[in-house]
């Protein structure tokens, strides 16, 4: 399965997808983030990032969101990571991925390991 996270604000969140993606087994990591996430890293882990503004309304966030992200997905369902960010983003991020079509389950790293929601 495919991970898409959304790295944002939100106090030790950034943390959590870190995490995901060094325990998680996914085909591919797609990470959507502001302009200042552009540095995020994680050892030995590839990922894909994808850029966006957050002052952007969110009916734009949307289409934004569906633009950047067409074409990325091999299957029919993503693992979907909104630990970080707020509203606004999750609201576009999960929009945007249902119209693609994909479907979505959440996912979150606990104490457990990494569990679907």
């Amino acid at each position: 399965m495919e991970l898409v996270a959304l790295l944002s604000t939100g106090k030790g969140s950034w943390g959590q997808v870190a995490g995901l993606m060094q325990k998680g087994e996914w085909e591919k990591v797609i990470i959507v983030g502001a302009e200042f996430a552009k540095d995020f890293y994680v050892k030995d882990v590839p990922f894909d990032f994808v850029e966006f503004d957050t002052n952007k309304p969110l009916i734009a966030l949307k289409k934004d969101f569906e633009k950047k992200l067409k074409g990325k997905f091999d299957g029919l369902e993503v693992a979907v990571s909104i630990a970080s960010g707020n509203g606004k983003e999750h609201m576009a991020l999960q929009s945007a991925l249902l119209s693609l079509p994909v479907g979505i389950r959440f996912t979150a790293l606990t104490k457990d390991g990494v569990v679907m929601l």
